[in-house]
């Protein structure tokens, strides 16, 4: 599973003109679903972005994270980052997971995300939408586990 997060100001993702999800300071995490992803890599990706330290500490250094900070946590679907980029001039998403799959892991992390922080907004699987942010630095990091890679 594959997390791209980004520091933000604020952030928010709309559907159709509407606003699905928003948040103010915190962080805004691209989801990718892979084949083989399953509830431990979502629990350990879930374990990674609260509490991995992106935020400043009193001397401006990154040792604080969002559970530490109180920050949003904006979830959005993107299957498009399970894609293999290597080769020619278009994507392959055979690595990523497939729909159904891809939608019950995504909506698993979610459920576990609300169970163990709050706020968490979403954006909405399946759906085209415009997600608008301010990055706060810019920091931007990815983070990946890969499929069976815990033990």
């Amino acid at each position: 599973m594959i997390g791209l997060l980004q520091r933000v100001s604020a952030a928010r993702v709309e559907v159709e003109g509407a606003v699905v999800g928003a948040i103010g300071p915190g962080l805004l995490v691209l989801l990718g679903v892979e084949r083989g992803d399953g509830a431990r890599e979502a629990d350990r990706l879930l374990e990674r972005l609260l509490r991995y330290r992106v935020f400043a500490d009193a001397e401006g250094r990154m040792n604080r994270s969002l559970r530490d900070c109180g920050g949003g946590l904006l979830l959005v679907p993107q299957f498009t980052l399970a894609a293999d980029t290597q080769k020619g001039l278009r994507p392959s998403f055979t690595p990523a997971a497939l729909p159904a799959e891809g939608e019950r892991w995504f909506g698993y992390l979610v459920e576990q995300a609300r169970s163990q922080y709050a706020p968490v907004a979403t954006g909405r699987f399946g759906a085209h939408m415009q997600v608008s942010l301010t990055n706060d630095g810019p920091v931007t990091f990815w983070l990946r586990v890969a499929p069976g890679a815990i033990i």
